[in-house]
């Protein structure tokens, strides 16, 4: 989706500098997938994830998605409560409403955007309250339409696997993906993982514009260790921690930032395993911006099986 290049790099710095200034000496070392280990071990270099793209015809054409390239009835922007709070029993997100537009962000104490609360989100010294519409924002068409994204559904979509690799920023614990910067993104002018593949482009677009990405990865709980994930991106994000929804920027907007602080979820328990759910659709032209920053040691899970490319 469209976007402002200086509103997403001033974005960046918000959230990196947050990030630096909860990061704590915890090292993060191991293999590749980014195991936790001791300070003394070598440091990772990087995280390697490996999630699901499912590629999706426009609206306008025959066998086309009716959410992508959607107009919405209130607008493009940020809107939030288009999916539940949980997840259902296949670990996919749920349809809750069209959406309600996030009219002002709820903000921390390092001035990042969060979700707005939750009764299962510890407030926290310095947040600061936004704004929420309690108009119908027609964002997605129904609970049988979103039901689709995020699974392979023969003649609606078709599936790859695709590898992310985080980045360590400099010596500090904070691991990167921005598809500014990263070697297969930057040539592509935005994260556009399936140019040319699989449905293929739009007629006369050279960028594959509508498509899904699924990421499943898990971590261990550090009490007090700083442990913060933030995406920055369009256009619809939303991440789940333990089934829970942790970051909710829905709808076609151009690049949005939200962060979690693992410490606000109060039943998380130290040195416990959780699963950290990502869940992103790129819907609109002409815009593809995708950035993950965290001082997670995120862990590869298996991504679901994947149909290819149906007859």
């Amino acid at each position: 989706m469209f976007t402002n290049g200086m509103k997403r790099n001033s974005m960046r710095l918000v959230a990196l500098a947050g990030m630096a200034a909860c990061a704590t000496a915890v090292v993060m070392t191991g293999s590749a997938s980014g195991v936790a280990d001791t300070a003394a071990a070598p440091a990772a270099t990087e995280l390697r994830l490996t999630g699901v793209v499912r590629d999706f015809k426009e609206r306008s054409v025959s066998g086309g998605h009716t959410d992508f390239e959607r107009n919405p009835s209130a607008g493009f922007g940020h809107f939030v409560n288009i999916v539940n709070d949980t997840l259902d029993e296949d670990r996919k997100p749920t349809f809750k409403s069209t959406g309600n537009k996030l009219s002002s962000n709820y903000r921390d104490a390092q001035g990042r955007n969060r979700i707005p609360p939750r009764s299962y989100i510890a407030s926290m010294s310095g947040d600061t309250n936004g704004s929420i519409s309690n108009s119908s924002g027609g964002q997605v068409e129904n609970a049988a339409s979103l039901a689709k994204w995020f699974r392979d559904v023969p003649g609606t979509n078709t599936s790859r696997t695709l590898e992310l690799t985080l980045k360590r920023v400099g010596t500090s614990n904070i691991f990167s993906f921005d598809d500014r910067t990263d070697p297969m993104f930057s040539s592509r002018g935005g994260f556009f993982p399936v140019n040319g593949e699989l449905f293929g482009n739009s007629a006369g677009d050279s960028k594959n514009f509508h498509f899904s990405f699924e990421l499943n990865t898990e971590f261990t709980y550090k009490k007090a260790a700083g442990q913060v994930f933030t995406f920055t991106g369009d256009d619809d994000v939303w991440v789940y921690v333990d089934g829970k929804l942790v970051i909710d920027i829905g709808g076609i907007h151009s690049a949005v930032s939200q962060t979690i602080d693992m410490d606000r979820l109060s039943w998380l328990e130290d040195g416990k395993t959780y699963r950290l759910d990502f869940f992103f659709a790129e819907r609109h032209r002409t815009q593809s911006n995708f950035r993950i920053d965290t001082t997670i040691a995120l862990r590869k899970v298996e991504p679901p099986v994947i149909s290819g490319k149906f007859d």
